[in-house]
């Protein structure tokens, strides 16, 4: 099995974890020396802009930006507006995705899947959507999004990733249209459970759910 190493930054700023990925993705191609690394993190409130993503889909401006507290990045990722903030994991999964086997296509696919079994843990069930990337949950007749992915890949190296809303607070999402859309909401596993669920937790399951799927060995580097 390949060996992937995991960093955990714990709360960390937009700006410094994007310079930490440039640096990881930049080594692994360079080095070829294992797997790749799985960075988790929250961040504290930012709106990122994809490569391809749409202006007007931020409904707000600078000053109200200002006002709670949130700064916006446009990145070099796929996908389009999404917030990232407090009670949020987001996973940056640093992958070379020719030693682990695998295309593109695939390896979205597998990212679904680990967060769909993770949020199975708490009782939830997440479904694709056809032509719309990330994890949604059915509430009532609206299809909510749980988990946004949006990656970028360069010489069989990934990096960028996936926000699952663990204990976020969603009304920051009603100042964007999340990932372009309109016609569809947002949801988190506290919302959809209706209880606390302690971020630690919901860590140690997804990683256990990104051995399985990806079928290799996460493991903290010896320092």
């Amino acid at each position: 099995m390949e060996q992937i190493y995991l960093d955990d930054k714990g709360i960390i700023e937009y700006g410094a974890a994007w310079e930490a990925q440039k640096e990881l993705f930049g080594r692994l191609k360079a080095e070829r020396d294992c797997g790749g690394r799985l960075v988790l993190c929250e961040h504290p409130n930012v709106y990122t802009l994809g490569v391809h993503g749409k202006s007007d889909n931020m409904l707000i401006d600078g000053d109200m930006l200002k006002k709670i507290g949130a700064s916006l990045w446009r990145t070099d990722r796929g996908g389009d507006i999404t917030f990232h903030g407090y009670g949020q994991l987001v996973a940056y999964p640093i992958f070379d995705l020719q030693r682990l086997g695998m295309g593109l296509r695939d390896y979205i696919f597998r990212l679904e899947e680990a967060v769909i079994a993770t949020i199975a843990h708490w009782g939830i069930e997440g479904e694709r959507s056809d032509g719309a990337t990330g994890v949604w949950c059915r509430v009532g007749a609206s299809l909510d999004k749980i988990c946004a992915i949006g990656v970028k890949a360069s010489g069989f190296v990934t990096m960028h990733g996936l926000a699952l809303n663990v204990a976020t607070d969603l009304k920051y999402f009603t100042y964007i249209n999340p990932c372009g859309f309109t016609d569809r909401g947002v949801t988190s596993i506290e919302k959809m459970c209706g209880r606390s669920v302690a971020m630690d937790d919901v860590k140690k399951c997804f990683v256990s759910q990104m051995e399985r799927i990806f079928g290799v060995v996460i493991s903290s580097p010896v320092r």
